[in-house]
């Protein structure tokens, strides 16, 4: 008899100090849900706004218009002026001064020159003396053949005008791939959250039900046995619960790549901030919304626009280089004059006129043509490449916009069929309570449906969390981005 004694009174101390363990631990956990929540539209104005590789994609455009300003400048007005003397043993050879105003028209490409020359001394050219007053001239250098169309500067300034199309979807496509990244380090942010809060909640559980059953045990009503397993089940939870804590701190560093200031420094998340709560409420895409999607994916989509402007480059290249094959004729003429100020007076015969003209004419035609029939087809080609590039690429964004909708459709018929199984997992984990309150159950059967519950609990959290990447990935297949 005093053995029987001896032996529950060591169980129930046993029970006491298990008792007092679970307590100090449930005194370390972290505190409840008291935390600002911080939505994925709060997180898109701060990316948006500070991120730099999306301050960075803004540089392509800009760096495209650049360029453009730098084709211009081939139409820039020139002005050239040069100036040579020679003087020895008291004889002036020659003292030249020439000066040319060169002013290129996008017109026919042709050529604007206004030009003063002054060529005087005694062993000056006779072809190119003119009196000490010297001679003013304006003319036009217009190319009758290859040029006329159009040329090497025309052509450049065009396709630097596409370009900036090609980088603006460039631009657009940065935006969107950081974008679905950083909507993706969320939603597991979102799920490593609520996977640690259902784990923290059965710790608590499992907690609470110790000392339930050590209290019973002490004045007799439970077996000893049932506190041993009853703990247990709090550290199996508690060892579960630990691990969770790490994931969630990664995911919160993760995510805090994705978060700058107004000064470019970076920031940290919070500890206490918690993802926008969902609560099994999703957005849901209809078939309307699909097509829209896959229409807009047609003509918007970053790299078709891409593929389009590469192709409005090419189309300009070809007709530069079929230009090319064109023989080269380039006609010239000035009318010149003595005349060195409006206000002054010359004589009819000094004067611009018909009569005081230079002319001149260049002819040349390469008899092969075979470095530009070469150019030329190799545009043809590239040409070719990227129509059948367009084709498929065009018909793999509208089947990968597909499957996306095909996933969340299944998302969404899991997340039903989840939803109801937790309703009557927890129905059932009820039963059993009320079982177990009357005698008729066992505390494992309870600590089975109780973790069962828990397990399908973050199984649904998990899939939501997959919902929402795969919501983003639709847009993004799409070429766009999703909306608030």
């Amino acid at each position: 008899m005093k053995r029987q004694q001896i032996s529950y009174h060591i169980k129930s101390l046993i029970c006491v100090l298990l008792l007092c363990v679970v307590t100090a631990q449930a005194q370390n956990r972290p505190p409840a849900d008291t935390g600002k929540i911080f939505s994925l539209e709060d997180l898109q104005v701060m990316a948006f706004r500070y991120h730099p590789i999306i301050k960075q994609a803004s540089l392509l455009t800009d760096a495209a218009r650049a360029n453009v300003l730098q084709s211009l400048g081939y139409f820039d007005p020139t002005l050239k002026a040069n100036f040579n003397r020679k003087a020895f043993g008291n004889t002036d050879y020659y003292n030249y001064w020439t000066n040319e105003l060169k002013v290129p028209l996008w017109l026919a490409g042709a050529d604007l020159k206004v030009g003063y020359d002054r060529n005087a001394g005694t062993y000056t050219n006779p072809e190119t003396r003119t009196s000490l007053s010297g001679l003013s001239g304006v003319g036009l250098s217009i190319p009758l053949g290859a040029g006329l169309i159009i040329d090497a500067r025309r052509s450049t300034l065009r396709q630097a005008k596409i370009m900036v199309e090609y980088a603006e979807a460039e631009r657009v496509k940065q935006i969107n791939t950081t974008w679905y990244e950083i909507a993706k380090d969320y939603w597991e942010w979102y799920y490593a959250y609520k996977q640690l809060r259902l784990t923290q909640e059965g710790v608590d559980l499992a907690q609470t039900r110790f000392k339930a059953v050590s209290n019973q045990t002490q004045i007799g009503d439970k077996a000893p046995i049932d506190s041993v397993e009853a703990y247990v089940t709090v550290q199996e939870r508690i060892i579960q619960f630990e691990k969770n804590k790490i994931e969630l701190a990664n995911a919160r560093l993760i995510l805090s790549n994705h978060l700058w200031n107004e000064e470019a420094k970076p920031l940290e998340l919070p500890e206490n901030a918690m993802p926008e709560l969902l609560d099994g409420n999703i957005k849901q895409v209809n078939k309307l919304a699909l097509d829209t999607l896959v229409s807009r994916a047609a003509d918007q989509h970053p790299e078709l626009v891409k593929l389009r402007a590469k192709g409005g480059q090419l189309a300009v290249e070809r007709l530069y280089r079929q230009e090319m094959l064109k023989p080269k004729i380039n006609i010239s003429g000035t009318l010149i004059s003595n005349r060195r100020s409006w206000n002054s007076y010359v004589p009819d015969y000094y004067d611009f006129g018909w009569a005081n003209h230079k002319v001149g004419l260049e002819f040349s035609f390469p008899l092969f043509l075979r470095a530009e029939r070469g150019k030329l087809r190799e545009v043809k080609i590239k040409q070719q490449q990227l129509d059948y590039d367009l084709q498929q690429s065009g018909r793999e964004i509208q089947n990968n916009v597909i499957a996306s909708y095909n996933s969340l459709k299944a998302y969404e018929a899991q997340l039903a069929v989840q939803i109801q199984s937790v309703k009557n997992q927890n129905a059932l984990l009820k039963g059993e309570n009320s079982k177990f309150e009357l005698g008729e159950s066992t505390l494992f059967l309870i600590n089975s449906r109780e973790t069962k519950l828990i397990d399908m609990r973050i199984k649904l959290e998990s899939m939501i969390a997959a919902y929402q990447k795969t919501l983003a990935e639709l847009y993004y297949k799409a070429g766009t981005r999703q909306t608030f």
